[in-house]
């Protein structure tokens, strides 16, 4: 096994977030900034190592200053972030400002929402800044639903950063930091699970270029930062019509989007593409061998974003015009696309190119929606694309096939019949305690106990989002014949938002058994303990408060059904 060279770091994706709020600290420091920072949010695959690796850090991280503060759940996490950037609302404050990062997985994205846009209209601390990394997934490899974030980062008007790989994380988080204290916005930082689940070594002595503030963007009187006394009705003017053109502004003068190849000689096919995508692309085109000075030779370009909402436009269009077709490459559902075809609308037709993304330019199908997508797949779109465009030579585009032809064979086969279904662990209790009484109907909810419903002759069905466990059955109960329902709630999904679902079927009065699976650890993510720490007596003491009408404490092999 080969060791990493000196002056070299191994990082994961994790990892690589620990040493990104070191470098902050360390950027202020040597600016004459002394400033804090601060870092909460839940834990969930792709980024439920996070907590681990801050943990496995702490000493490095109290030097410097740094505070790891999870959270009990993804809003109530984002709100103590929010709290770093109102230092000037409680009198003098002992930082000059703190930098924080929210960290969480999709779903958790959703439920941060109304923090989200409260936040970004009360405007983050000019020395603070708040990076929001969320973990996309979709491939639903570890969720329950096939997930992405931009668009709920738009909605709650976050600029969306995209890192490709690990030192990727390193190097633009630091920019979504001075993105966010300079336009007032926290800053969306998407992590598809491929990039933060890698490992890379990079240059740990690496010098970090300084940012430069945009010359070509007047900000308004006072600033675009948070300030005491601003009306919902400034805020919103202040939002739309400064902070995300500041944001523009600030990618532009940084050169945070880059191009990548040129075409030495008109301009015939530009691909465009960002993070996860971006290295799929680059991959497809080495499947293919397609060096860079053949595609610039041949009239192509690769340009790679960096911010893939709002996007820059000015050194965007720069680059696009006059292209005859440009390729935009992403996962899911478009989000570049659309904004580039809004950018080329009113280009004269000259240097206004067709656009391909999710459908070719004569409206058919070609990046799918669903899914994940991958180098084969992308390398299939590069041939197409580059033959209706004929970029390249027709002997050439068949030679290019017929080299694809051994990896897309080689591909694996995707089906059902491939898929292993888990099982519990060896000894795991809950094996035993989702069992049913004979005739008993059950529900499942977020955590492993979920596997219940893949055994065997289950009587266990359905799940809900974290935190609803129950509460599909308060609107069930009065149209089906079924008298009783239990529900399988872990101590974790109980601490995390589960206890207000159990409120809320006493509230309505409805016949359900809540069956609280109490390991105290979130098992489902890597063991790690459960917020506050409640027993299983401590819970008990809750529901009673509640108002439960019936508890029963069960332990060990009584906690098992005969049936």
């Amino acid at each position: 096994m080969n060791a990493v060279p000196a002056g070299r770091a191994l990082l994961s994706g994790s990892a690589a977030l620990v040493t990104l709020m070191r470098r902050q600290r360390a950027l202020d420091r040597a600016a004459g900034l002394e400033t804090s920072g601060f870092v909460s949010g839940y834990r969930g695959s792709p980024l439920g190592g996070v907590d681990f690796a801050m943990w496995q850090a702490a000493r490095a991280l109290e030097a410097d200053d740094i505070r790891f503060v999870p959270g009990l759940n993804e809003e109530l996490a984002a709100t103590a972030i929010w709290g770093t950037q109102q230092l000037h609302r409680f009198g003098p404050a002992r930082r000059a400002g703190v930098f924080a990062l929210w960290y969480g997985k999709n779903p958790g994205l959703d439920r941060i929402g109304d923090v989200l846009k409260h936040a970004n209209m009360e405007g983050s601390a000019a020395h603070g800044g708040v990076l929001v990394a969320t973990g996309d997934d979709p491939a639903a490899s570890s969720s329950t639903i096939s997930n992405q974030g931009e668009q709920a980062f738009a909605a709650a008007m976050s600029p969306v950063l995209v890192p490709a790989d690990v030192a990727d994380i390193v190097d633009l988080g630091l920019a979504g930091f001075a993105l966010s204290r300079y336009c007032g916005l926290w800053v969306g930082f998407k992590l598809v699970a491929d990039v933060v689940e890698s490992t890379r070594s990079f240059d740990a002595n690496a010098a970090t270029m300084p940012f430069v503030l945009p010359r070509d963007f007047e900000l308004p009187q006072g600033g675009l930062n948070g300030r005491l006394s601003d009306d919902r009705w400034a805020q919103d003017e202040r939002t739309l019509r400064f902070r995300l053109p500041a944001a523009r502004a600030f990618a532009r003068a940084n050169r945070l989007d880059r191009t990548e190849v040129a075409p030495l000689a008109g301009k015939r096919v530009a691909f465009v593409a960002a993070g996860k995508a971006w290295r799929d692309l680059r991959e497809a085109l080495v499947l293919l061998g397609l060096a860079d000075d053949e595609l610039a030779r041949a009239g192509i370009g690769l340009r790679r974003l960096a911010l893939v909402w709002p996007i820059e436009e000015d050194d965007n269009a720069l680059f696009l015009r006059g292209f005859e077709h440009v390729v935009v490459v992403e996962e899911k559902r478009a989000v570049i696309e659309p904004q580039l075809t809004a950018l080329a609308y009113h280009w004269p037709s000259g240097q206004r190119p067709s656009l391909s993304g999710k459908r070719d330019a004569s409206g058919r199908p070609l990046l799918p929606e669903h899914g994940e997508i991958g180098p084969t797949l992308v390398a299939r779109v590069v041939i197409e694309c580059l033959s209706q465009a004929q970029a390249l030579p027709a002997e050439r585009l068949a030679t290019l096939a017929a080299r694809l032809a051994p990896a897309a064979s080689a591909a694996p086969v995707t089906g059902a019949a491939q898929v292993r279904k888990p099982h519990f662990c060896a000894g795991c209790p809950h094996s035993r305690s989702t069992r049913l009484p004979p005739g008993s109907l059950a529900m499942a909810g977020i955590g492993c106990h979920s596997m219940a419903m893949w055994m065997p002759g289950s009587r266990t069905t359905t799940l809900t989002q974290m935190g609803g466990e129950g509460a599909n059955w308060i609107g069930a109960a009065p149209y089906v014949d079924v008298p009783h329902m239990f529900q399988n709630l872990g101590d974790g999904t109980y601490v995390h938002s589960g206890s207000l679902a159990i409120r809320a079927a006493v509230a309505a009065g409805v016949p359900i058994t809540y069956k609280i699976l109490v390991n105290e650890a979130v098992a489902m993510t890597g063991g790690q303990p459960v917020e506050g720490a409640p027993d299983a007596a401590r819970i008990a003491w809750q529901l009673h408060a509640e108002g439960v009408s019936r508890i029963a404490v069960l332990t060990g092999r009584a906690a098992a059904f005969s049936g």
